[in-house]
């Protein structure tokens, strides 16, 4: 006797956004526009802040009437009369590259609002397939969470690391395949018709309607959503063939025991991605050995020199052949040119609200890379933030600032964050001095 031959399918990609076969979700529309997940996705869109879209509506005049503006929204998700006005966009001018911009697509707060209410629905469907190797924009998984996985990797052996970059993800998005994703868990045809009319909404610009035929809009509230469904089958199918993929959002990289190992992996990625409609960028998609470093959720990571001394001659803390971690130049460049921004000496500030303008950016700077290896540059920084108060205070370059306005007043007194202080490492010797 012999067996009855198998001939397996070919694995679709839409297979692997429901690998367990789970049922799909029916109904979810009425979900969506219920009184109390509409005032939930209100305060989440609230909380966020940010500008009006294409109608100048403010947060502040939306909330005016908000009542009205809720009870309307409601009415029109309800009877499916509601359409998605089209995005407004800004062009952001790009760091380091003079000519260059990013579009940034600004919904109105009324499309926000809906927004948030479809993604507080969507997030628990699509939470339980997300694959392990994505840390973007999910519950409970952060940066660090990606960074941590990248170099528990590294030092355990994969140190050939697949340092990649997508060709204009969020632009160049195909509808119908993400559609067809969405759909192989959400089966609500008015869902369905909701999300494409949010992605096929337009955007407006320079006096010109812009028509939108692929790509979701780069501020949209739901676009990381919509872009975790879309790469979760890249996620699980680099995954099934062997390797070490960390994603965060359309930042990814794949760490390798070998040189053949990345360059493999690179062209099994371009084939998936390809399948589903996004290219590998050509000239920021590399091979690179972890001692030549590479960048990844803006730190550069790399393995630092072999000291030829003895362990007991090395009086700094500095490990021979050790990896570090430090933000990126194009990083600490950026962060620069926002304190110059927010010291030129013409801003009408008097020195304790320049201060506590200028507290949220240092803090949230600081608290990012607080953990990597920034001793040394944490502490130029200081001397050099304290130096554009000094200016912006007495108007010129040189000055007396130091007898005047002395440091310890600044951070004691002002209220001056202080960027070494925030260092995990160092605050007990802090406390101890003081």
């Amino acid at each position: 006797m012999s067996e009855k031959p198998v001939h397996p399918r070919p694995r679709r990609l839409v297979d692997w956004i429901n690998p367990a076969g789970a049922k799909k979700v029916h109904s979810l529309i009425d979900k969506v526009y219920t009184r109390k997940n509409l005032e939930m996705a209100w305060e989440r869109v609230k909380a966020n802040r940010g500008s009006g879209g294409v109608d100048g509506q403010t947060l502040e005049v939306f909330a005016e009437q908000l009542d009205k503006n809720l009870d309307r929204l409601q009415s029109e998700l309800k009877e499916g009369l509601y359409q998605p006005q089209p995005v407004r966009l800004v062009q952001i001018p790009k760091m380091g590259k003079p000519g260059e911009f990013r579009g940034l697509g600004i919904p109105t707060i009324y499309d926000r609002v809906c927004q948030q209410a479809l993604l507080n629905r969507m997030q628990p469907i699509f939470e339980p397939v997300f694959d392990e190797a994505n840390y973007g924009y999910r519950r409970g998984r952060s940066t660090k969470d990606a960074l941590r996985k990248v170099w528990k990797e590294i030092d355990s052996g994969s140190e050939w690391i697949v340092d990649a970059d997508l060709k204009d993800f969020f632009g160049s998005v195909d509808h119908e395949k993400l559609l067809t994703l969405v759909a192989q868990q959400v089966a609500d045809g008015r869902v369905l018709r909701l999300i494409e009319a949010m992605l096929k909404a337009g955007s407006y610009g320079k006096g010109r309607l812009f028509p939108t035929e692929r790509g979701t809009p780069q501020g949209g509230v739901a676009s990381p959503l919509l872009s975790n469904i879309l790469l979760t089958p890249f996620d699980r199918e680099m995954r099934h063939k062997g390797y070490q993929l960390t994603r965060y959002a359309d930042d990814w990289v794949v760490t390798c025991k070998s040189a053949a190992e990345a360059r493999a992996a690179i062209d099994a990625a371009g084939r998936i991605l390809k399948q589903l409609g996004v290219d590998l960028h050509p000239q920021k998609t590399r091979v690179v050995h972890v001692q030549y470093g590479f960048e990844f959720l803006g730190y550069k990571i790399k393995r630092g020199k072999r000291l030829f001394l003895p362990a007991t001659k090395i009086r700094s803390r500095a490990r021979s052949g050790g990896l570090y971690a430090y933000p990126r130049e194009k990083s600490i460049r950026r962060f620069k040119e926002e304190v110059r921004q927010r010291t030129k000496r013409r801003v009408p500030l008097a020195t304790e609200q320049l201060i506590e303008a200028l507290n949220p950016l240092l803090r949230g700077w600081g608290e990012y890379y607080k953990r990597a290896h920034v001793r040394k540059l944490f502490n130029q920084l200081d001397r050099w933030i304290v130096r554009r108060i000094w200016s912006h205070r007495f108007k010129r370059w040189r000055n007396c600032g130091w007898k005047q306005l002395p440091t310890a007043t600044l951070f004691g007194e002002y209220g001056l964050v202080n960027l070494v202080g925030l260092i995990p490492s160092l605050r007990p010797r802090l406390v101890e001095s003081s």
